[in-house]
């Protein structure tokens, strides 16, 4: 969607990355490290400075206590983090829980990893999953359960409650829950993060999965990291050397610095994007659109059923093509394609002068309401053929 909305010149609501910089102490840090000789490899699972500083973090704010030395293995962003977790847990015929809709990575590595995923339905418009079906979900083959909260694209954030439940079934079926908390500090509403290794009985069965890309909005740097038991921490290094060595050097150095920001930056970020949000979602109903308030996190999914447009691809090549505007489709968070036609996604991790331009243009979003299956309005020469072009190929390809 990024190379679709550069092409028609559209406003990129699409990915998921803020139009604004990291913070300048954190920048200058990066600086400095290129300047002073930090271009080389690193020690394979991260520099001893910032796996300290990992430690140190995950203690103050998720109460999960780590060896540097033992537990924590720096990777090139979660993302990294997520596809070695799953190499060195999982194999052929193990199967995988993951919660629907899910970051659309999830699906691949499971199946790189050669595992089979079953998924448990987060149900709009509140994106709650049915707890007898999470229960269904695990069996004799299932290894490991995938968690992501704050989530996206929903932004959902699991409470207590859930997070207990989930920690149960870990316990009972001796599966290794991968909790993905990139969006840790983006909560809202007075809401509370929770870390699942933090709950009792789970810090030996969680690997904990978090980077700098969202917090400290550096998604081109690639850092993230793992902390994870022991045992799952050395199989994870290993899995991690081959894939890709080591993460950057200079952004390794960057990230300490990063990870050392006092609560201010943080209770600041959290209310730059909650305005950001309430703005964001107050204005999309005022055109008509369908959507909630996210828990945490960047996105608004918005169902987008009242529009008469066949599914998810068609609105979004509509909204580019016509209001210069892009989204992400709904279906690229699910497993079945069809189950995400109504939806599309939105981000609104952006500068206030992006959102009054991509505001701006939605306004022109009735013309899709004109719009029916068979008889769509003529499009710009040229512009149809050329986002097809772009177009993920078929999940069966």
């Amino acid at each position: 969607m990024t190379r679709i909305a550069d092409l028609h010149g559209a406003v990129n609501l699409a990915q998921g990355f803020p139009d604004f910089e990291p913070p300048i102490e954190v920048r200058r840090a990066a600086r400095n490290a290129i300047s002073s000789g930090a271009n080389q490899y690193s020690v394979t699972w991260g520099t001893p400075g910032l796996r300290e500083a990992i430690a140190v973090k995950a203690h103050r704010f998720n109460h999960i206590d780590a060896d540097p030395e033992k537990n924590i293995v720096v990777t090139c962003g979660a993302t990294e983090a997520m596809m070695a977790a799953m190499l060195s847990l999982v194999n052929p015929d193990d199967e995988v829980v993951v919660t629907e809709p899910f970051y659309e990575n999830y699906g691949p590595d499971a199946v790189v990893s050669g595992a089979n995923a079953r998924h448990v339905a987060l149900r709009w418009p509140d994106w709650q999953f049915d707890p007898e079906e999470l229960k269904a979900a695990f069996t004799t083959k299932t290894k490991v359960i995938v968690v992501n909260t704050p989530n996206n694209p929903t932004g959902r954030v699991f409470s207590a409650q859930e997070l207990r439940l989930i920690a149960d079934l870990c316990v009972d079926h001796d599966v290794v829950a991968i909790t993905d908390e990139i969006y840790e500090h983006l909560v809202y509403d007075g809401r509370r993060h929770v870390s699942l290794a933090a709950l009792s009985d789970m810090a030996e069965r969680t690997i904990t999965i978090n980077g700098i890309s969202k917090t400290y909005s550096a998604t081109g740097w690639r850092v993230g990291w793992a902390i994870a038991p022991t045992t799952l921490a050395t199989a994870m290094r290993r899995a991690h050397d081959f894939l890709t060595v080591c993460a950057p050097n200079a952004f390794q150095v960057a990230a300490e610095v990063a990870l050392g920001l006092p609560d201010s930056y943080y209770e600041k970020l959290v209310h730059s994007y909650a305005r950001k949000r309430d703005r964001f979602v107050t204005e999309l109903r005022k055109l008509g659109l369908r959507c909630g308030p996210p828990e945490g996190a960047y996105y608004v999914m918005v169902d987008i059923s009242d529009f008469p447009i066949l599914d998810d691809w068609e609105f979004a090549m509509a909204l580019v093509d016509r209001c210069g505007v892009a989204c992400v489709p709904g279906s690229s968070f699910f497993a079945r394609a069809s189950d995400g036609a109504r939806f599309v996604r939105f981000v609104f991790a952006k500068n206030e002068a992006t959102l009054d331009l991509a505001l701006d243009r939605l306004r022109s979003l009735d013309s899709l309401r004109e719009t029916t299956p068979g008889r769509r309005k003529p499009r710009r020469p040229g512009a149809r053929g050329s986002a097809r072009e772009h177009r993920a190929p078929p999940r069966n390809a």
